[in-house]
This record gives structure tokens, sequence and C-alpha cells, in this order.
């Protein structure tokens, strides 16, 4: 893949590290409440029943033991059928969802990421061959083709998007991945210009921590990463406790600013995380709010 400079790269990697599970890795309520309208008739009720009652669980661990399970049977639903675009999008969402928010083992992750970005590469070169054919060529060639990506598209760019923020944070430290940044800012770029609200706003999420990787003095966005943040909370009704958790992490320590931070952290702790399918979403983020607070001390 071409290589793209990133102006700051020696401040982009330590502030990939930083954003962890909780920050590129946006997937696991996404990715697992995808999967039920995704697939043919009876293994979409299937799939359904157990996302559902994967999503709404408020025990993460339960999940952290069981999801593998799952994950070996989108395998076999795949390889019984693999040219099914919707099959590879709910892999891809899958293991990027597992390796982003329950895999601490540096190199597992990275296996895992690695394979959630081959099904979603494979998923988009059959629903918009010239956007696949374009994410390995040249950042030019891909902006160009982004611009005559259309609305029957979206699913499928926002699914390699997010596998790719997966691989790139899961390999922090290879300079030519992070690379690729620019190439998947550009791709959240293009989801939020034609579907604002899609998957409840968490475009928005991947841009405000690209955009808040680095401080301004650094080339960095933090003021329009604010704003990213704000707007994916507000098309979730509030109830993505996530959104607000990433907006402190990412912007209010970015910038120092110690009252937003707290503020932020302890609404969520204060929240009632029983919201549906974001259920066990909220209690992740709840655990992150609580480390958070717990750092705040050192960090500020």
């Amino acid at each position: 893949m071409t290589r793209v400079s990133v102006p700051g790269e020696s401040a982009t990697l330590p502030a990939l590290r930083r954003a962890g599970r909780a920050g590129l890795a946006l997937a696991l309520a996404a990715g697992l409440a995808g999967c039920a309208g995704l697939m043919g008739s009876a293994t979409s009720r299937m799939a359904g029943t157990v996302s559902a009652a994967i999503l709404a669980q408020d025990d993460p661990a339960t999940v952290r033991d069981g999801a593998p399970a799952y994950l070996l049977l989108i395998d076999g639903l795949i390889r019984d059928d693999p040219d099914n675009p919707d099959l590879l999008a709910s892999g891809a969402r899958l293991y990027g969802a597992y390796a982003g928010a329950f895999v601490d083992d540096p190199a597992r992750a990275a296996r895992l990421s690695e394979r959630a970005l081959g099904y979603a590469r494979r998923a988009l070169c059959l629903d918009a061959p010239e956007l696949c054919r374009a994410a390995a060529g040249p950042y030019d060639g891909f902006v160009d083709a982004l611009a005559r990506a259309g609305h029957g598209q979206v699913d499928a760019l926002y699914g390699f998007a997010a596998a790719w923020a997966g691989w790139v944070q899961s390999r922090a430290g290879d300079l030519v991945a992070v690379a690729d940044l620019p190439k998947i800012e550009a791709a959240f770029q293009r989801v939020v210009a034609l579907d604002d609200g899609h998957d409840r706003g968490r475009a928005h999420l991947y841009l405000g921590v690209l955009y808040t990787l680095r401080p301004a003095a650094l080339g960095g966005r933090p003021d329009e990463g604010r704003r990213q943040f704000e707007r994916a909370i507000a098309l979730s009704g509030g109830r993505d406790l996530m959104a607000r958790v990433l907006l402190a992490e990412h912007y209010a320590r970015l910038v120092f600013d110690r009252e937003l931070h707290d503020r932020l952290l302890n609404g969520v702790l204060s929240a009632d995380t029983q919201a549906g399918d974001l259920t066990l979403s909220n209690v992740l983020a709840q655990e992150r709010a609580r480390a958070l607070l717990a750092s705040a001390e050192d960090y500020f």
C-alpha cells in the first residue's frame, strides 16, 4: 500500500496507544447489533436472538468468555457462503469488536484485527469494487473514489473503515500502518456526508478520536474533535455512554480541561446503563470512566 506521510508521527504513535480499547475499536455494540439484519432468514433469526442477548448483557465477563464460540460460528457460515457480503461484514464487525473490547494480548489482537480487516475488505470488494481497488492505491485516488460512492455503499464503507481503524490501532508502533490514517479519516468523512446518523452516529466517534490523536500544535484538530463527539452524543439521544467517555478521554485530557473531564465521567457513572442494545457498551463505558477518574490526579 502506498505510504502517506502523517504530520507529527512521533506524537501520533503514543496517542494511538492511549486510544486503547475504548478509542479506535468502537465497534462492539454496532458490530453485534449489525448481525441480526444482515443474514438470511433462518440464520438471521438465530443471529438476531444471540446478538440481542449479548448486547443486553450487563456482565462483560460473560460476553468475554462466550463470544469466541460465536466468532467460530460466523467463520463457519462464511466458509459455507464465502461470497456473501452480509456475512463477511458481520464477521468483520464481530472480530473487530471482540479484539478491541476484550483482547489484551497485542499479538492476538493483531491477528484478530487482521481477520476483521480481511473480511471487511472482501465485503467492500463485493459491494463497491471501485472503492476496494482505490483503497490499496494512493490517497488522492481513494478520495476521488469516495466522492463517487453512494448511499448504497455506506454499510460496506463504514464496516471497512471501522475494521481498518482497528487494524491500525493494534499496530500503533508500525509507521506504515499509521500512515493509513488519512485514508481512514476520509472514509469516515464520506460516511457522515452520506448518512450523518449511520450506526447511531458512531462514525462521528471515530472522527472525534482521529481529530484528537495530536494536540493542535502538532496538526491535531481538538475543537473539531469535540464537535464530532458531541454530535455522536446528540445522535444517540444521550444514551450512548461511550461517546461521553471518549469525549473526556480524548478531548478533555488533550486540552487539560479537568472540570469537563470529571463532569462527563461522573455523569456516566450516575447514568442508567440499561439501554437495550447499548447496555453492554454502556457497562464497558462505566468501567473505563472509573479507570479514568482514578488516574485523573496523576494526569492533570
